[in-house]
């Protein structure tokens, strides 16, 4: 069985580690392997160090930023501190069921597997949250689908991208391709572009159905700013995606249907958290630029010219003959 690194972001999440982390530590030092526990903790200011320090000392490894910053620089500091086989990210407003681990070795048989996530539910009901996603483009925009599993045991469900809450990945290839885009911090859409990543790299992210946890939906991110800077992040964000994932025609059209259907009926609606967002894509760009040209020298490296048309394709060939349950 393959050891396991819980990287575990924090910030000021002191009322979930009282209400779930206990649950979860046991079921987690019940496995049958090494597992290491890492928290980082995001400059939190309601005493959640001093929490894990005086009830789990010595048995977890906490890191306290100075600063806060975001998911993505939190969760890639206890990437690099990972010293297991897989790495399991695990947000603080989430429990394990039973058998959650069990179910998904399995897909680390497979030397193309990057990660697998299960199905997340709702905490005090079994309403899905998050499953498998196949993607699709709609003109240049590239939308994930409805949520959906195979209902076959004997055939792996392909997914365009885990979910950061409770994705098991593997170490090497996590750390060979550095982990998330810290450009996208505080949050959102981080775990679809590493998932696209790894597809471009000819690597796979599966889902399994029958691997559960329970999730309080927002409870992490609902204290971090107001709703209209929620939006203006999540359509920045969006934004981000599709610059470092499109090239040539393609990216021109993106950005033309962007201004026409996402920047202008935001103006002339007075919404216009989808223009400041674009906005800040633009402020931005140059950063996005120098993150791009890497990734198309680690595409060389591993003599991938996988693009985004070919990840759908892929993913299309995967689901065609098999059993599509839409949830």
């Amino acid at each position: 069985m393959k050891s396991i690194s819980v990287v575990i972001p924090n910030y000021n999440g002191k009322h979930l580690f009282e209400k779930y982390f206990e649950h979860n530590y046991k079921l987690l030092t019940s496995l049958n392997t090494d597992v290491q526990i890492i928290v980082v903790d995001d400059a939190s200011r309601d005493g959640s160090v001093a929490y894990l320090r005086e009830h789990y000392q010595d048995r977890i490894t906490v890191i306290e930023k100075a600063t806060n910053s975001g998911f993505s620089e939190t969760c890639n500091i206890g990437i690099q501190q990972a010293s297991n086989d897989l790495v399991f990210l695990l947000n603080t407003d989430v429990t394990l069921e039973p058998g959650y681990f069990e179910k998904l070795y399995k897909y680390f048989e497979y030397k193309d597997t990057f990660g697998v996530m299960g199905r997340i539910i709702g905490m005090d009901d079994d309403n899905i949250l998050d499953a498998a996603r196949s993607p699709k483009i709609l003109g240049r925009k590239i939308k994930p689908s409805h949520f959906f599993y195979l209902n076959d045991s004997q055939v792996l469900t392909p997914t365009f991208y885990l979910s950061g809450a409770i994705a098991l990945m593997d170490t090497k290839k996590l750390k060979t391709i550095h982990g998330f885009n810290e450009m996208f911090n505080p949050y959102y859409g981080e775990d679809q572009e590493l998932s696209i990543r790894a597809w471009r790299l000819g690597w796979k992210c599966y889902y399994e159905h029958d691997a559960v946890c329970r999730h309080e939906v927002s409870a992490s991110t609902k204290g971090h700013k107001d709703k209209y800077n929620v939006k203006r992040i999540y359509f920045r964000n969006r934004y981000y995606i599709h610059h470092l994932h499109l090239h040539g025609f393609d990216l021109n059209l993106y950005h033309l249907q962007v201004i026409l259907c996402d920047v202008l009926p935001s103006l002339f609606t007075l919404q216009f958290y989808k223009a400041e967002a674009y906005l800040d894509f633009l402020r931005n760009r140059k950063g996005l630029q120098k993150k791009k040209n890497a990734f198309s020298r680690q595409m060389r490296r591993h003599r991938s010219e996988i693009g985004i048309r070919d990840i759908v394709q892929n993913i299309s060939l995967m689901l065609k003959y098999e059993h599509v349950v839409k949830l």
